[in-house]
Parts: C-alpha cells; structure tokens; sequence
C-alpha cells in the first residue's frame, strides 16, 4: 500500500504493521497518524505543518467527498486538537459481533461502556452521566452530524447501527467545541460512508448465544457528479436474561451533489425501528447467583422500550480559497412506546441547523487556522402517560409538552508561533431554554421555564514533537443544563435543578513509531451542582439532584507494539494491544457525603489483548477485560460492586485483497459471574434491586463480502 503515496515518510512505513484487523487502530487513529493509505506529514509538511495530500491516482482529488472527509483526513482533522480525541475506523470494530455501542468504542481509554441488555449500553467518558443507568447523559451524540440526542440531552444507544459507519469521531470534554461542547463528557460522531468511498455491495450475516442472529447489506457508488450510499441492517437476539428479547431493523442513506472541486450537498436520511423488553435491575444475591432471571416487577409490568425514527438532514460544503464553510439543516421525529411503572407514549419532534466556518492561511510567516460557527437545536415533546395494566394501557395519568431551546455559538484560533507549535483559543457561550405546558392539571398544574446562560472559554497550546508525535495541554470550561425528567415542574426542589459546571485540566501525549504507539491524557475536572440521577425503586425513574462540589480526574492510557516478529513464518508478527483507564471521582467536603468515592463506575478498568497476524490474513489472539479493583453502588459508599476478569479470544480471516473474510468470537469464557453495571442510589444496602448482571460465556461467528 506503501507505493501509492506521494512521499514516503517513517510514519508511513508502519503501514504494514498497522493495516492490521486490530481493534488498538482505535488509539493509533486517535493520534491523525498515517494507517497505511493516508499521506504522513512528509519532512516539507513538518516544516508548514500543513496537510499533506495523498494521491492514488490521477483523479483521486476529485473522486474524494467534501461534504465528508475520508477516514484519513478525519485522522488529519483531528490531530490538530489540543486535546484527548480518537477517531474510530471502521476495520477497528466490523471483525466482530456488532450489537451495542462498546462493539465500537470499549477500546477507546477514557470511554466506559456497560451493556446492559439487548442493544442498550451505559456509555460515560470522564464520568459524564455518571450515575444514570436509563437514558445517556451527559454526552453529544451525532450520526452524521445529527444529533441523536433530544433537544433536552437525553439520549438512548438503540438507534446505533455499530456496522453502518466508516469512522466514529470521539471528542472527549470540552474538546468537542465544534458540536458544541457543552457536556463533562464531549462528543461522538457516527459517521456514515458516501458512494465515493464505499463499495458496489458489502454484506455481512452474523449469528450467536441467546438467539442472536443478524444481516447488514450495504451499496454505493458514485457517477459523475452524483454519489450515493444505502446500508440497511437487521436483527433479533432472545436475551442472555429473562425478559430481554428483542428485535430491530434501521436504514442510513445518503446522496451527494458536486456542483463544482469547490461545493457540494448532501441529504441523508435514517430510519429506524427497535423493539426491546426490559428485564430490570435486581438485587446484587439475585445478579450473581441467578443471573438470567428478570425482575418481577419488569414482567408484571411487560416493560419494554420501543422505537420508530425518522431523521433528515442536508449539509453543504463550499470552499473559498482559504476558507470553507459548511452548513445544514436537519429534522426529526421519533415515537417512543415505552411501559415502565407508568405508559409512556411519546413524540418528539426536533430541528436545528448549524453553520461553521474554517479559516486556514498565512498571516506574514505565521500560520492561522480560525473555526467559527452557530449550533441551533430545537425541539418538542408530546407525552403522555398512562397507568400500566401489565403492559397494555390504561387511563390518562399526565399530559405534558416539552419544549427545548437552544443555541450555542462558539470561535477557536490556532496561532502558530512556530511551525512545530500552536497556541489555541476559544470560547462558546450557550443559551438554552426548558419549557413544560401541563394539559393534565387534575393533580395540579406542573407547568414551568427554565433558562440558562453559560460562556465557556478554553485556552490550549499543541506541540509536534516530531514528525509523529504530539504534546498537548488545555484548560477548558463546560456547561450542562438539566434534562426535562431533572426539572419536571412538579415540585420547587425539581424546578430549581441547576445546570452542571466544571473546569477541566488537561495535559497529554500521543505517537506513533514503525512498530510502537502510545497515547496518554491526563486531566481534572472540578465541578460544581453535578447532576445526580438517584434510584429510589426499581420500578420507577430516579430522582435528579445537584451534588455541591465533585472532583473527575483520572488517567487515559494505550500502548501497543510488536514484540516477535516472523517468528512463526517470515512476515508474521504479535502485537500487544492495551487500553487503561483511571477514574478517580469523589465528593468535595460534601455536607451529607464528605469525601466519599462516587459511585457507578470503577476506579481501574484495563483491556488488553495479545494477537497474532499472518501476512496472509489470519488472526488469533486472547484478551482480557479487568476490572481490578471494586466501586461503590451508592454515594453513602455502603454497597460495592465487586471485581471481576474476563477471557476473550478471537480468531478470523481478513486477507486486503480477499473479497471474503469471517471471524469466531469468544467472549467470558471462563464463565464469570459479575455486575456489569449499576443504578446508582444514595443509600443502598443488600437488598437494593440496582444491580445488572453481566452476561455468561457466548459464542458469536460472522462472516463478510464484498465486491
């Protein structure tokens, strides 16, 4: 692959060692480092510090997608940021069982994902969300820039299709300022291939334990100045536990218009329907001595989660000289069927648009890159709730609309003070607004508004060590407003929930040599009026609260290398893969809970993996899943959740130049009975029904083609 660049630099010599079916490209990604068919900074490029231009062929400029960069120009984009950031390619997770989110990111240091069942996952980075077990929080979620959150920030994992991108884009804090990083946690993107880099046909049938069976097809192609791209999936799995059964279909597509090398518009569309019973939380006895069985109260209650989406969305591309400006609209609606303690039956329906601006030039000898732009994220939220009769509706219980407002804007500026260093500023003022009209006013009217106002500021400098590695450091400011199920307007304690600050430290580094990686971020957060969501019953949702005053900080860490090479046969080799997070989260002299640890998410969390390659394309190697030291299920530090190790191995055959390749998949081999999350309550004791169990050994086999 090496012949097809226009230089050839050390970075682009470890091509063959990474172009491997490794999930660590998750880490090696995150640095903007070459991955075999991007151009590296060649020795001229280190001198400018700009981009280099990778050429495949006489066309390549103009066959490429402007609208949406290619992985290694999302790589190139992102390494410019001053920050802990991670792009995901897509051959890091697609040689695999892909049913849940940490299929895509459980690679990635920094992120905790803990599945929970069927397609949901608790997903939290730096501890964002922390104590919430339904529902995401504290996170931007984008699919091809759409938001996947409501317009009030709750945000769900089911309509995540893991097998339907190309590249996932991770910006962790207040690194994510260009999707309006107004979160502790930052922002994920999805991002989703164009026919002008897609292939004709892809296809992909995989099958496992507890009933899982699934099959994706997908289709591109570009001709002339239009391209397309349409991928569609579906599924059904029974559920490690009782009560977990589920099954889904979802769509993506997109279509692209070049008007010109320098304008171009996208439309997208995404369609999704998910059905998924809920088996509950159960005591911490019942979670590892019956880890299969389902809360009664769940059955009873036949509670499920079930979805039907709709997005649209345009975005277009124009370039002027030194300046590109992108901007979009996008809209959509989304009908939640949801019977839990109560019958919620929900629509919402959101719309927004954005514009950005990217200003990249020469100010006499000095390098500047500008970013500027307008975030609007609009929304409603018809709901209505009824008694739950063991599943089916009953009366009327509430009637609400929802209404979220919001607007952010934001700059940022890289000045080089030297070609090797960049000094970064930038700030984004937020304004946002909650609205609740009560059409159910028999117990009381619960109508309210809420506005908030945040500016946030961030300073950062980026060092290129060298050609291929980097120094960072920044100090960023985040905002987060309460969530409609925070300030729901029914009492004066939940009408004053306040929205979350915090002010991040932040300082690390990342590289890459021919046969070596690493990555490693430090950072802390202090923040204040942390948003506490509180289990108070199984059966019914938790209590949002403010914490005074927290401390996050922690470590993110990935190392790889080669250790023996051709031992086995010439060109062979064995990487060793390992992805650390430190999570190190306590109250401040807090006046109920003093210091004590917070709860919901470990304080050591290691993955790590030993795998051989073949030159001619299979794989095998074990890893291992370690939590290695127990956390507490509630802020009065009462109750743990206890240690555990898993085994993994996989093997599987991916050849560049085959059109076919499979995988077999072994996951807790050994067994082990374990909590793989918790919903978090202030006090609990041994009969607290807020455990999730883990799931037992299974087996997942796939296979994929192309052409």
């Amino acid at each position: 692959m090496g012949e097809t660049l226009v230089n050839q630099h050390p970075k682009t010599r470890a091509a063959d060692t990474l172009a491997q079916p490794i999930r660590p490209t998750v880490l090696i990604a995150a640095f903007g480092l070459t991955l075999g068919l991007s151009g590296s900074m060649t020795s001229a490029v280190a001198q400018t510090m700009l981009p280099a231009i990778t050429v495949t062929g006489s066309s390549a400029l103009q066959e490429s997608s402007l609208t949406v960069p290619d992985t290694e120009q999302a790589i190139d984009d992102i390494q410019r940021i001053p920050g802990a950031v991670n792009v995901v390619p897509d051959t890091a997770f697609k040689d695999g069982p892909a049913q849940t989110v940490k299929d895509v990111l459980g690679w990635v240091p920094g992120v905790v994902a803990q599945p929970r069942y069927g397609d949901d996952a608790r997903i939290s980075i730096r501890g964002s969300g922390l104590s919430r077990n339904y529902g995401n929080r504290g996170l931007n979620m984008y699919m091809d820039g759409i938001p996947i959150n409501t317009s009030d920030g709750l945000v769900d994992n089911f309509e995540i299709d893991p097998t339907a991108y190309r590249y996932v884009e991770v910006y962790k804090g207040a690194n994510a300022m260009r999707y309006g990083g107004n979160s502790l946690g930052g922002a994920i993107n999805f991002v989703t291939p164009t026919g002008r880099d897609a292939s004709p046909f892809e296809g992909r049938l995989d099958a496992g334990s507890f009933g899982y069976a699934r099959a994706q097809a997908s289709t591109g192609d570009a001709e002339g100045k239009w391209d397309y791209f349409i991928t569609g999936s579906a599924q059904r799995f029974d559920g490690y536990r009782d009560h977990s059964d589920g099954h889904s279909a979802r769509l993506s597509a997109n279509t692209g218009y070049r008007f010109s090398a320098d304008a171009e518009t996208r439309f997208y569309l995404n369609v999704n329907s998910i059905r998924q019973r809920l088996p509950g939380e159960v005591t911490k006895e019942v979670a590892l001595n019956s880890p299969r069985s389902a809360a009664p109260e769940f059955v009873q209650l036949d509670q499920q989660r079930n979805i039907d989406s709709v997005r649209i969305a345009n975005k277009t591309t124009l370039r002027f000289d030194d300046t590109t400006v992108d901007f979009g609209l996008f809209g959509v609606h989304r009908h939640v069927m949801h019977p839990i303690y109560q019958w919620l039956d929900y629509r919402v329906n959101d719309y927004g648009g954005f514009v950005r601006a990217t200003d990249d030039r020469q100010i006499g000898d000095f390098r500047n890159r500008l970013i500027a732009g307008v975030n609007l994220h609009n929304g409603s939220i018809d709901n209505k709730q009824y008694i739950n009769l063991d599943g089916s509706k009953g009366d009327l219980a509430a009637s609400n609309v929802d209404d979220s407002k919001n607007i952010s804007a934001y700059v940022e500026n890289s000045f080089y003070v030297r070609p090797d260093i960049s000094l970064i500023i930038g700030a984004q003022f937020q304004h946002a607004t909650r609205e609740r009209r009560d059409r159910y006013a028999s117990d009381g009217d619960q109508s309210g508004r809420r506005s908030y106002d945040h500016f946030s500021p961030k300073v950062g400098v980026l060092w290129d060590i060298d050609s291929a590695w980097q120094a960072f450091a920044n100090v960023s400011r985040s905002a987060e407003v309460p969530t409609f199920d925070a300030n729901s307007f029914s009492s004066p304690i939940s009408s004053n929930v306040e929205a979350q600050t915090a002010t991040t430290y932040e300082i690390g580094t990342r590289g890459l040599r021919p046969e070596s990686w690493w990555e490693l971020a430090l950072y802390r957060a202090e923040i204040k009026n942390e948003l506490q969501c509180l289990t108070t019953a199984p059966w019914s949702p938790c209590t949002v609260v403010n914490a005074d005053r927290t401390v996050h900080q922690g470590i993110e860490a990935g190392v790889g290398f080669v250790f023996l090479k051709s031992g086995i046969v010439p060109g062979d080799r064995f990487w060793f893969n390992a992805a650390y997070t430190y999570n190190d989260f306590y109250f401040d002299a807090d006046s109920r809970y003093g210091n004590n640890r917070l709860p919901g998410v470990p304080p050591h969390y290691l993955r790590a993996e030993v795998l051989y390659k073949h030159p001619g394309g299979f794989y095998a190697g074990p890893n291992v899943e370690w939590m290695p030291k127990s956390y507490f299920a509630d802020n009065a530090n009462q109750v743990k959740v206890d240690s555990y190790a898993l085994l993994n191995l996989r093997v599987g055959y991916d050849a560049p130049d085959s059109k076919t390749s499979f995988y077999l998949e072994g996951r807790n081999l050994l067994d082990k009975r374990y909590i793989a999350n918790v919903a978090v309550a202030g006090t609990a004791d041994v009969s607290s029904a807020i455990f999730n169990p883990g799931t037992g050994i299974a087996i997942y086999g796939g296979v994929q083609f192309k052409w």
